[in-house]
């Protein structure tokens, strides 16, 4: 049985703590609101007051937490992980999306604490924590990949290394930018094609079997035919706080990103007028709105 420090609740973070529990493994954990944890306690989970607590004794520490913000506090606060006692030789797996620049910071800051570190952000949403399907979108040293990869398989079925530390980060914030401009795009559309007056229903069928489909773009064109934005599965502050920091790595390599900066726009758009907590889908209310203006 290993112990395992798991740090973060929220959509992905507590489905992918309920596998490590059901795989057997001696799961303690942390969140902000000690609330969400109660359903995992009931499950054999320890809850502990902070991610030092958490991380007492464990070989392997798993944050999922929302920004950079929330990862140096975890990590790096009066009573962070590296203000704790870890196990010797513990792996450190930093699940969350976070900036490319923080990921390479932090992974200095656990090596000068003896720590093994992996970049490792997940892809596979909350239905596949929950099944057991995600993928691991790993940087870091194959050795320590291999070390974790038996325990990380409660709630993975596939990993890709892309190279170092910081790779798993910058394949992780190349791809969700992709996101934004489909997400951007096909709210567009939809808009365009309601302002046409074509039933949005077939529009939708074509869609989703015609050659722009996509896990991706079906998901977002249920729900934004649907105005299904209060049942989240990505908020619209993290959709807009990925696109931020993809586009702060393609500033520090001179990419300019045109597409996905004017995708950006239209995130930024819904953060002025909601309160960002809804689904991501809710851009397409931006539009309609506009529309009502003209």
């Amino acid at each position: 049985m290993t112990r395992v420090a798991f740090l973060g609740l929220g959509t992905m973070g507590r489905e992918m703590a309920a596998r490590l529990i059901a795989a057997g493994h001696d799961l303690c954990v942390y969140n902000r609101t000690a609330e969400k944890a109660a359903a995992l306690a009931e499950r054999g989970a320890r809850v502990v007051k902070s991610p030092a607590d958490a991380a007492e004794g464990a070989e392997f520490v798993i944050p999922i937490v929302a920004d950079d913000d929330a990862s140096r506090a975890v990590w790096l606060g009066g009573e962070g992980v590296l203000a704790g006692a870890p196990a010797a030789g513990a792996v450190m797996i930093e699940s969350s999306t976070l900036s490319h620049a923080w990921v390479k910071e932090l992974s200095n800051r656990v090596d000068a604490a003896g720590f093994d570190f992996l970049d490792c952000p997940v892809t596979g949403g909350p239905d596949g924590a929950r099944a057991g399907t995600l993928t691991m979108l790993m940087g870091g040293a194959e050795p320590v990949i291999d070390r974790a990869w038996p325990m990380l398989r409660a709630y993975a079925a596939g990993k890709i290394r892309f190279g170092d530390i910081g790779a798993g980060t910058a394949y992780k914030v190349m791809v969700n930018l992709m996101g934004a401009v489909q997400g951007a795009a096909l709210a567009e559309g939809l808009a365009l094609a309601e302002r046409s007056g074509l039933d949005l229903q077939t529009v939708r069928d074509a869609l989703v079997s015609g050659a722009v489909a996509s896990p991706h773009v079906k998901y977002l064109t249920d729900r934004m035919v649907a105005g299904d934005h209060e049942d989240v599965y990505f908020s619209l502050n993290l959709r807009w706080k990925d696109t931020e920091y993809g586009l702060r790595l393609a500033g520090d390599l001179g990419e300019e990103m045109a597409a996905s900066r004017a995708a950006q726009g239209l995130y930024e758009a819904a953060l002025s007028e909601t309160s960002g907590e809804g689904n991501e889908s809710v851009i397409i209310e931006i539009l309609r709105n506009r529309r009502g203006k003209n």
